[in-house]
């Protein structure tokens, strides 16, 4: 991927600010991108859009292919003439987000304004776009629709658990007969991520014509609980009839974590995949990249190589390393998408040459982490060993701020002696040559200083907030995903000495 010298900042669309809940594509999405024009930024990084469950995880969606309807905006649809007015939300906090409450409260008003779209006599161009919006998604849409439907109808019930064995082995009369019984619902949703695609192809069209590029986020494996996996078992290492993953997913233990990760995802049949060229995939990969101009591959080191852990264990610590496609996979990429792949390889973790070798013979660019960079012997971190072709962040959705990380109190760091702390404090500031007072905005000027072709900062980090405000905890299943920030924040956020550093360090966007 050749990458242009350039920054870019990192907020998921649910943490803007907003009156309905949580962030989504209406007036807080717009006035972020003016603030990321007027800061001379380059890119705007979102985690993975896909439809959540309850605990509000981008990369447990529901499907690889539908976007999730939390981040439509009611505002737009009082404009389009859908609601009469949004009504008001109560906010227990609006610096953190409620996602089983603003998925109840929006749900009702989506559903309101549902009515009125089918109820118009008015919107004949509308119609017309959403029935070519179906025809033309059909392939996954009206797998997802009925999948989110019957879901609605078993209390959100993971589909393994129906109590309907036809719909759960995905009987296809079965499920013909539902949909025929439940056409509304069906339609609905089909109208909800037909929104979702155009409010979402609104605000891209908005950032581009401000020289902004959209960087989205895929991950490796699809979430068990999802449409993918019901609809299309045979791709995936669960059993046939009960839908409980025979083959589980996850990273080994590690510093970290003592047990490793235990993910649940499925893993795929790779070689059932291959027979078909990765067809699956190919159309992931093309819906993606209509949704986002270049997109960061999580977990990129498990297309060499994946960690499999068998059913029924209650951690990854006795999992394995399993060989997968590699090459192939990337050269039928190639075949569809050209040789110039927009893809940025998420290549954190146990990275082996093999692995390396991948990522370069793909002309990938890795990603770098300047929290990690103060670690003993973490010297492919440090500014001054980079190459270009690489993108550098302060921290990612999966580490603390910057602020946090440098104060390294509380829970998050009882694995860590003080003294290595300490140490790695102590070298941070003798790098930086500072004192740490204002450590958030000496790290970004690192990022942006250093040869990395793009510079990706955490929106947390520009506000300077502290650990309350920290996206993530790996292998912590609960209380994340839900920051926030608010229109204050946004308003007082430093734009113009972010623009200055933009141009000091040639990273600046002339709007092209």
């Amino acid at each position: 991927m050749a990458l242009v010298r350039s920054s870019g900042v990192l907020l998921h669309p649910t943490s803007l600010p907003g009156g309905h809940g949580c962030g989504d594509f209406g007036p807080g999405a717009f006035a972020f991108i003016d603030y990321l024009q007027d800061a001379g930024v380059r890119s705007w990084q979102v985690l993975p859009l896909g439809p959540t469950g309850k605990e509000g995880s981008p990369y447990q969606a529901r499907s690889s292919f539908a976007g999730n309807p939390i981040m439509i905006s009611l505002d737009k649809l009082v404009e389009a003439g859908l609601l009469e007015e949004c009504g008001a939300y109560s906010d227990d906090n609006p610096y953190l987000v409620n996602f089983e409450s603003c998925r109840e409260y929006k749900n009702a008003k989506l559903r309101e304004a549902f009515k009125n779209f089918a109820g118009s006599k008015c919107m004949s161009c509308a119609y017309e776009s959403f029935d070519r919006f179906k025809r033309d998604q059909g392939d996954w849409l009206e797998d997802y629709a009925a999948f989110a439907g019957i879901k609605e109808s078993f209390n959100d019930s993971a589909w393994w658990q129906w109590p309907d064995q036809k719909l759960l082995e995905y009987d296809r009369a079965a499920i013909d007969e539902w949909c025929a019984k439940n056409s509304e619902e069906l339609e609905y949703q089909r109208w909800l991520q037909f929104v979702f695609y155009v409010q979402w192809g609104e605000l891209k069209s908005e950032a581009n014509k401000k020289g902004i590029c959209i960087i989205g986020d895929i991950p490796i494996y699809a979430a068990h609980d999802s449409a993918d996996v019901w609809g299309g078992r045979e791709l995936f290492e669960v059993n046939p009839e009960t839908g409980e993953a025979e083959l589980m997913a996850g990273a080994p233990p590690d510093y970290f974590c003592e047990d490793g990760q235990l993910w649940g995802n499925p893993i795929y049949k790779w070689n059932k995949m291959k027979e078909d060229n990765y067809a699956w995939w190919l159309r992931r990969m093309d819906i993606s990249l209509k949704l986002t101009d270049a997109l960061r591959i999580d977990h990129f080191r498990g297309f060499e190589a994946y960690w499999q852990v068998d059913a029924g264990e209650q951690t990854a610590k006795n999992g394995k390393w399993v060989k997968c496609v590699g090459q192939d996979f990337f050269t039928a990429l190639k075949k569809r998408f050209g040789s110039d792949l927009p893809l940025i390889a998420e290549d954190l973790g146990v990275i082996t040459p093999e692995v390396d070798k991948l990522r370069l013979d793909n002309d990938l660019p890795g990603m770098k982490i300047l929290q990690f960079a103060f670690c003993d012997g973490a010297n492919q971190y440090r500014p001054h060993s980079y190459d270009k072709n690489c993108v550098v962040y302060t921290g990612t959705h999966d580490n603390d701020t910057t602020r946090g990380w440098y104060a390294a109190e509380g829970k998050d760091y009882e694995h860590m002696g003080r003294d290595i702390i300490d140490a790695e404090r102590d070298l941070c500031r003798r790098y930086l040559a500072v004192d740490g007072s204002n450590i958030h905005w000496d790290m970004i000027r690192l990022a942006l200083a250093s040869p990395a072709d793009t510079a990706i900062i955490p929106m947390q980090d520009i506000l300077g907030l502290g650990n309350e405000s920290r996206m993530n905890r790996p292998g912590i299943a609960d209380g994340n995903w839900a920051w926030r920030m608010s229109w204050e924040q946004l308003e007082n956020a430093e734009r113009n000495y972010l623009r200055e550093m933009n141009t000091i360090f040639d990273r600046i966007n002339q709007g092209k």
